[in-house]
């Protein structure tokens, strides 16, 4: 069965669609068949993908409702395919919120197509919602983008918190990779306190290299393409290559 990672931190703004767009990306270029789910009613993830949200015949909320299958739902975008959102999305919130394990909507509806890819990566929205709920518990492990800030540094804390819970309750086995630093600036020395402190307080890995700021980021998703096609040979793009490889190998049996 393929693996599922969940790509996760509640507080905004921090990394989390560039990193399940570009790990996918990576992990696809190195001859894996990647699924990515787009878990945000924002729908940031499709559009980066080149998908039109507000176009789209049907999209995750639909699945989750129960009114269409993910494989029906289920396109191509770049190299990954990928479920991708919609802003419907946030009604989903409310019709899971009165159902008998809802937590478990997401899980359900990956298992008729997970044998289908190699890895399955979920890119969860900036709260600890119902949501963000059915990723962690769909998940089989959890990837956290962390930018060295004190605040997000706060989050990865309440976080840790929730995925406890979700062990307690949904999935014992949940398991947490580590985290990724983003946003990196090397010439700074806080960053690199933020990412030492983070690895010692909560016993996390912090995968390395970091990921360095740039602008090519912020100008990929007008192109619809990742990091890897828009600006191939730049260290942004050769950092999540290689996170691409070490997160393959910590879920490795």
């Amino acid at each position: 069965m393929s693996p599922v990672v969940a790509v996760a931190n509640q507080k905004g703004g921090v990394g989390k669609t560039t990193t399940t767009h570009s790990l996918g990306e990576a992990m696809a270029e190195q001859g894996r068949r990647v699924l990515l789910v787009d878990l945000d009613p924002q729908a940031c993830l499709s559009y980066a993908a080149g998908l039109d949200p507000e176009s789209l015949p049907a999209s995750l909320h639909d699945v989750l409702i129960g009114r269409d299958s993910a494989h029906n739902v289920v396109v191509t975008a770049g190299r990954c395919s990928i479920l991708p959102a919609s802003i419907d999305l946030a009604g989903s919130e409310i019709a899971l919120a009165t159902k008998v394990g809802r937590e478990h909507a997401l899980g359900r509806a990956l298992a008729d197509i997970r044998a289908e890819f190699d890895i399955v990566l979920i890119d969860c929205p900036p709260s600890l919602g119902i949501l963000t709920i059915n990723g962690l518990t769909a998940a089989d492990a959890v990837v956290i983008p962390l930018q060295c800030e004190t605040l997000s540094h706060r989050g990865v804390g309440q976080l840790l918190e929730t995925i406890a819970d979700v062990r307690a309750y949904a999935k014992p086995d949940l398991a947490v990779l580590g985290a990724i630093p983003t946003m990196f600036d090397s010439r700074s020395r806080h960053p690199r306190e933020i990412a030492a402190d983070v690895a010692a307080r909560y016993g996390l890995r912090v995968f390395e290299p970091a990921v360095p700021r740039s602008i090519r980021f912020a100008e990929a998703p007008a192109s619809g393409a990742s990091i890897l096609d828009h600006a191939p040979k730049s260290r942004g793009a050769e950092a999540y290559r290689e996170l691409a490889r070490q997160i393959t190998e910590a879920l490795a049996p």
